[in-house]
């Protein structure tokens, strides 16, 4: 069997560094990889969990689709569609609801998380891990990429299709395995993780005037400019690393080291990195914009592609419980 991989990405707001650096590089990169298929789809049924207001969704998932084509998705080596297109995942998370138990989703790390930072505890939260796992069982996906945070989900997956497959004697489903982004956490512009919970992000679509005054914002510590400074405690370094050759990372880090550089001029050179890098999505995305029909016919495509094999993979988990 080929490998099959599936990742999804919310439309909960503008994709940024994070995003970037954790997911959608591997997957662009991916689309060369020989004997593999890829299914990356808009989790717009999971943003509705934060997302509920029907403007703000819309233009989202809107903003997504047209990132990742300008970042480089080709629908010709990539199935790209909106999740709420194949409704059949809907149906498959409430079979594998039956045969979860509760204790499962109650040690899901991530609810508990969002449940810390003061997101209201839905149910549509607490089974998020169900539908998840629905999302990557139904295409029968081996191999996911995702955030280190993210393991704990395709351990429950894996967890789900077990219950399934003995509860009802069956091999419907394939064990998906993760496969971890090569960049485990992006800093954001505070040192901690960039996310937009903490509203410490370097989005994708921000111009250079905007980048500027973000990146001129990142924290940095009180060392005076002659003064010798530590590349490895710097967010600013960190960052530029990104995006730097091994040798233009080894050079910065050597005049931190040195020192006699401040902090602004790091940021400076971290500022034309990410203009420099970003300038032909900038443009593409430009003409996407003037082109939302394509965008559309782009997604009716791969929702078509995905929701044929979905249906095929219902059937066999509807026949395995005795409802065909």
């Amino acid at each position: 069997m080929a490998t099959r991989f599936l990742s999804g990405v919310q439309p909960s707001g503008n994709l940024h560094l994070g995003n970037y650096f954790g997911a959608i590089r591997q997957h662009i990169a991916l689309q060369e990889m020989p004997d593999s298929e890829r299914f990356y789809f808009i989790a717009d049924y999971h943003a509705l969990t934060t997302v509920q207001n029907a403007d703000e969704m819309r233009l989202n998932t809107r903003n997504v689709a047209v990132d990742y084509l300008a970042l480089g998705l080709d629908p010709a080596k990539s199935t790209f569609f909106r999740q709420s297109d194949v409704p059949e995942v809907t149906e498959l998370t409430w079979l594998l609801t039956t045969v979860t138990g509760m204790g499962l989703l109650e040690r899901a790390v991530s609810y508990k998380d969002k449940v810390a930072k003061g997101l209201k505890p839905s149910v549509g939260l607490f089974a998020y891990p169900a539908l998840m796992a629905a999302d990557i069982l139904i295409y029968k996906s081996n191999v996911v990429p995702v955030g280190q945070d993210q393991v704990q989900h395709i351990e429950m997956t894996q967890d789900m299709a077990g219950y399934f497959n003995q509860t009802f004697k069956t091999a419907v489903f394939v064990r998906p395995e993760p496969k971890l982004s090569a960049t485990p956490k992006v800093p954001g512009t505070d040192g901690e993780k960039m996310s937009k919970s903490y509203g410490n992000t370097i989005d994708l679509q921000m111009s250079e005037k905007e980048l500027k005054k973000v990146i001129m914002s990142i924290k940095t510590d009180s060392t005076p400019v002659e003064q010798p400074k530590n590349p490895e405690a710097c967010t600013v370094f960190a960052l530029y690393s990104l995006f730097a050759t091994d040798e233009e990372a080894e050079a910065l880090a050597a005049r931190y080291k040195a020192g006699g550089m401040g902090y602004g001029e790091a940021k400076k050179m971290l500022l034309d990195k990410i203009v420099a890098h970003f300038a032909p999505y900038r443009q593409k995305r430009a003409e996407l914009l003037q082109r939302p029909e394509h965008v559309d016919e782009v997604l009716k495509q791969g929702a078509a592609k995905a929701r044929a094999i979905a249906r095929q993979t219902l059937d066999e988990a509807k026949r395995a419980c005795g409802l065909l």
